[in-house]
């Protein structure tokens, strides 16, 4: 496909933010000329050569297929939709909660018409209150389960519809943009190559975080930044968890340790899943997928445990220093990523391949055997050791020996941009969205930022 020279409206990033905006302004508006541009390939050629069988370790893939293409990370992700204001993101900073989940809902409708499920799990009071009872604090939502696989194949029916009303161009990476002319920069399959538009949006999603980052600050836009999430997934079996899982599917719990006053979040749960590596600008983290098709089910569940870090002046790298903690472990593995039982952990022993072999939980994800302890800051290791015991008395089972817990998990959030509207303070036309923004953390909210996104470019 060759580019047009200009366009309505131009979109970087093809994520689940980047789709719905595309998909407002070409339902509301047919002749709108709506292009967007994804560093990855299209949806149909994503394949991870791990998912696949094809080999057992990462490869390094120069585009990662879990990362990177069309429907962005979201679209190998478990395909949790929360219908809520309690997590998922800080809209309700920008929108009032009713226009939030206003949006939240229409974005569903749209998934709904092409495939996703209608079913919903609803808040238990019940567990709720189990959790208060043991000091313990879960956030409550309406949620749907999509699924990895239902949701992969919804995204591409949606990418599919859009194709002969949008340009999309893949392997397309934007690599600047001038906020005065609204220039566009970048290689499209190998060639450099410019475009105007009217209107910009950055929709870079996680992966596209450090070159948001980047850009702003060379542009002299104010960045406010967010938190950082380092821990790991564990995993155990499956039946550990049931009674929450069967009724609400995502247990998102919060523990504030005893010892450092932290706060240390589960979440990310995926019932009779797989532990899965992720590839991020060449650093290796975990993360976790769910199957709705039963064949491709585990004995095993698995959650994120990551523990809360928001620095203080004159720190202002946290994006860098979580990768940092992440490419250590890579270190240590000769490339790979860990897994640890939790036994060897306390005791002080790295886990070796043979102790890996006699655990009673199987692991899913055939990672290096290893010590956490030897890449993981002592801080935020004893949050997650203090909150697995405290989550054992909800759910016996879960500070067994033999739990596993793979590292590192990541989850950082871009640094947010000083705007109006999501429009970047003085750079009219230009606007920032989802979770590159660090305006979202879900799948829910970035369809949702989006969408509004869109309504004011359309002047609804």
């Amino acid at each position: 496909m060759s580019l047009k020279k200009h366009y309505d409206v131009a979109i970087i990033g093809g994520g689940i933010g980047g789709i719905m905006t595309a998909y407002r302004l070409v339902e509301s508006n047919p002749q709108m000329k709506v292009l967007i541009m994804e560093k990855g390939h299209a949806i149909r050629q994503r394949h991870c050569p791990i998912v696949t069988g094809k080999v057992e370790k990462c490869i390094k893939c120069s585009s990662c297929a879990i990362m990177e293409g069309m429907a962005g990370a979201g679209a190998f992700s478990d395909g949790k939709y929360v219908i809520s204001t309690e997590y998922g993101g800080w809209l309700t900073e920008f929108l009032e909660p009713q226009t939030v989940i206003h949006y939240i809902e229409q974005a569903d409708e749209v998934l709904v018409k092409f495939g996703a499920t209608t079913d919903r799990f609803m808040p238990n009071d019940d567990l709720k209150r189990l959790c208060l009872q043991h000091d313990l604090h879960m956030s409550q939502a309406q949620l749907k389960h999509l699924g990895t696989d239902s949701n992969f194949d919804t995204m591409r029916k949606l990418i599919e519809y859009l194709e002969d009303k949008v340009d999309i161009a893949v392997d397309t990476e934007a690599t600047d943009v001038n906020k005065d002319t609204k220039e566009i920069h970048l290689i499209h399959k190998g060639e450099k190559d410019v475009i105007t538009a009217d209107k910009i949006i950055f929709a870079v999603g996680r992966v596209g975080s450090r070159f948001f980052s980047d850009w702003c600050e060379k542009n002299n836009i104010p960045l406010k930044n967010n938190q950082v999430d380092i821990g790991v997934r564990v995993e155990l079996p499956a039946m550990v968890w049931d009674h929450f899982s069967k009724k609400i599917y995502e247990p998102k719990i919060w523990y504030r340790s005893k010892q450092y006053g932290d706060t240390t979040r589960m979440f990310c749960f995926n019932e009779r899943g797989h532990v899965v590596t992720e590839n991020t600008g060449g650093v290796l983290t975990v993360n976790g997928h769910s199957y709705r098709d039963q064949a491709r089910k585990t004995e095993n569940s698995n959650f994120a445990l990551l523990s809360t870090i928001r620095f203080t002046e004159p720190f202002k790298k946290p994006i860098e220093y979580a990768r940092y903690v992440a490419s250590l472990a890579n270190l240590i593995c000769g490339g790979g990523v860990m897994v640890q039982r939790l036994g060897d952990l306390e005791i002080g022993r790295r886990s070796d391949e043979s102790r890996i072999r006699k655990s009673t939980t199987r692991p899913t994800l055939h990672a290096v055997a290893g010590d956490l302890s030897l890449c993981m800051p002592k801080r935020q290791l004893d949050n997650i050791i203090e909150t697995l015991h405290a989550l054992d008395k909800i759910a016996p089972g879960t500070a067994n020996y033999d739990t596993l817990l793979y590292g590192i998990e990541c989850k950082y959030y871009s640094a947010r941009p000083k705007c109006t509207e999501f429009q970047l303070d003085d750079c009219p036309g230009l606007y920032a969205i989802g979770d590159g923004a660090g305006f979202t953390r879900s799948l829910s909210q970035a369809a949702a930022n989006g969408m509004y996104v869109a309504d004011k470019i359309l002047g609804k």
